[in-house]
């Protein structure tokens, strides 16, 4: 029992936020029921992202009833990937990375070959709400398939390595950059075994790891170090991320975006419930920050002061920071 309490004060210490503390202190209190379907519908949230000017990833069609599977060809014309994902799907589930071609069959990002039978298979069990959040009946979003940027190409297996950064009331407090292993089968999702590496705010250099849960500073597939890394257009992701608060109005969400290779920093989608994984790769915990942005928000209030998603980036990035510019 001593070493239970004594363990429960250090994390308390630490900052760290626990299921029980995010959900009443932030999601309830932060984000109105009402706004939900924005960040829970896929679809939705591409459609206001293209709306307001945020960059997505292409969406190539919608398919939102059985006798629509038949367009499958007519969506999907003569590309050779795409990317199929169930619209209220959560965790990676249901989603289907077509790669390549392959004698009048399809290709896996992860090198299985896939008939158009297959596909349509997934479409159906995807409209029959299999993969969605509360087991309601969903649509199927076919979309452009994310080329990574090269600089992944060393601490990445296979797949498409994404970035989630923690906002809170338009404030990003906690970033992280999460890495496909073999084990996650090339998917970018901590429970299904991808890495999760702390970025730091300031700068967007990346820290220590962490992959089920245990901290590590190597990818278990390339052996390559995955702190240190410089992620491009940091401050770009950061915009991005502070500029979803005015594109859903929930005050805590954890935005998830990607860096193409020709297209830049592309949001994939929003989170009204992220998890706290992220605190492991950051080493660090998120009560804390989210506090002094309460503070902060407090204080302009007094004012009467509104901060733009500039203003906002500029002083979590200061605020939360820690790690040195690199200089040339």
């Amino acid at each position: 029992m001593i070493g239970l309490i004594k363990t429960w004060k250090e994390l308390h210490a630490k900052g760290i936020m626990g299921i029980n503390r995010r959900n009443a202190d932030y999601v309830l209190k932060y984000n109105k029921r009402s706004l939900y379907p924005i960040v829970d519908d896929k679809i939705i949230t591409k459609l206001r992202a293209i709306e307001a000017g945020i960059h997505v990833p292409e969406m190539y069609g919608i398919i939102e009833t059985e006798k629509q599977i038949e367009k499958l060809d007519e969506i999907i014309g003569d590309r050779n990937d795409f990317v199929i994902k169930p619209a209220q799907g959560a965790g990676g589930d249901g989603i289907m990375v077509i790669a390549d071609r392959f004698e009048g069959n399809f290709k896996t990002v992860s090198g299985k070959i896939v008939s158009h039978e297959d596909i349509e298979y997934l479409l159906s069990s995807i409209l029959t709400g299999l993969y969605s959040l509360g087991g309601h009946r969903d649509r199927a979003l076919i979309e452009y398939r994310v080329s990574p940027d090269q600089i992944f190409k060393s601490i990445s297996y296979e797949g498409v390595p994404d970035i989630r950064i923690i906002v809170l009331k338009g404030y990003p407090v906690m970033a992280m950059l999460r890495l496909p292993t073999r084990q996650s089968g090339g998917k970018a999702n901590l429970h299904q075994g991808a890495i999760g590496v702390g970025v730091d705010l300031a700068t967007g250099i990346t820290l220590k790891g962490t992959w089920l849960n245990n901290k590590i500073s190597k990818h278990p597939d390339t052996t390559n170090a995955v702190d240190g890394v410089q992620l491009p257009d940091w401050d770009g992701f950061m915009k991005l991320a502070a500029g979803c608060y005015e594109l859903c109005g929930l005050g805590y969400i954890g935005v998830d975006m990607v860096l193409d290779q020709d297209k830049g920093p592309l949001i994939l989608e929003l989170n009204a419930r992220p998890g706290l994984n992220i605190q492991i790769a950051n080493d660090c915990g998120l009560f804390h920050r989210c506090h002094a942005v309460e503070d902060r928000l407090a204080e302009l209030e007094k004012d009467d002061i509104i901060e733009s998603p500039e203003e906002r980036v500029k002083f979590a990035q200061k605020q939360f920071g820690h790690v040195p510019k690199k200089t040339d």
